[in-house]
């Protein structure tokens, strides 16, 4: 599926402040469009406020983080416009992963290591409908995690027999449960080798083709995002300073910051030393 451009997510000018003692404004005024279908990066370094701003989407924080100022509006299939930052209680409940659902960063830290991969899907299932059945439940984690490729069988693993790329995939198949519109997904390849994150790339971007949701992808790894996104936004201290296509944002970076981003990835087929920036070799000094 490509992306469209009829929108299912606005954020308008979206402010987080750290409530502390000296208050630190840690997302300034962040606006962006997501479309239906479409792989949005968000790249910077550590620290510019990414998760930061994947968290008031998602209505994760918890204080000292406070949603300072700003809307994001869920547009539903339906024709049907949600405040999602108005939601509260049982409204915002239903809204999570139902809706808009998130694939945390560490995979190992979002699964329960007491409980078995099946009864966590399970949960997630139960605690959003109450109506369905035993063998409906794990019918459909038996089918997420075949969408995900893996062995239904592995459902009555603990996650610390799971390698990494399998905790990974299970953490993105609880994610698609609910079949949300949106996914949004914090640095979800980090710590895995190169080989495994590939899989779990193409396997993203496969699932986002079939099932049509649209994604948010974090990460700090601009070359990845120039590979799988359809445009991709760039984060400095808290503001996003430049967004375009991957492809415009390659060869035409405009911000200094994205210059000096696509600068810090060694070349593969210049010399020794030499660093790519937008086209043209410079050498390390």
């Amino acid at each position: 599926m490509t992306a469209t451009r009829e929108p299912v997510l606005s954020v308008r000018d979206v402010s987080v402040v750290y409530e502390t003692e000296q208050p630190v404004t840690a997302v300034d005024s962040a606006s962006f469009v997501l479309h239906r279908g479409e792989v949005l990066g968000l790249a910077g370094e550590s620290g510019c406020g990414k998760t930061t701003l994947a968290y008031a989407v998602s209505r994760l924080h918890q204080p000292p983080a406070r949603t300072a100022a700003g809307s994001v509006l869920f547009h539903d299939r339906d024709g049907t416009e949600v405040d999602v930052l108005a939601l509260e209680g049982e409204a915002l409940r239903a809204f999570r992963w139902a809706k808009l659902s998130m694939v945390f960063q560490g995979a190992m830290n979002a699964l329960n290591p007491v409980r078995t991969v099946g009864a966590q899907l399970d949960d997630t299932l139960r605690a959003h409908d109450r109506s369905m059945s035993r063998q409906r439940r794990r019918a459909r984690s038996a089918e997420v995690l075949e969408r995900v490729g893996v062995d239904p069988a592995r459902s009555r693993s603990y996650p610390h027999e799971l390698s990494g790329g399998m905790r990974q995939r299970v953490v993105i198949a609880m994610a698609m449960l609910l079949e949300p519109q949106v996914m949004v997904m914090d640095e979800p390849t980090t710590a895995l080798d190169v080989v495994v994150q590939r899989d779990i790339l193409r396997e993203i971007v496969r699932l986002r083709d079939d099932l049509g949701f649209a994604v948010v992808f974090i990460t700090h790894d601009l070359p990845l995002l120039l590979e799988i996104s359809d445009r991709i936004a760039v984060m400095r201290h808290g503001r996003i300073v430049e967004l375009d296509t991957a492809e415009a944002l390659y060869r035409r970076a405009a911000h200094p910051y994205t210059r000096q981003l696509l600068g810090s990835f060694p070349s593969l087929s210049g010399e020794r030393g030499a660093f790519v920036r937008t086209g043209v070799q410079e050498e390390v000094a």
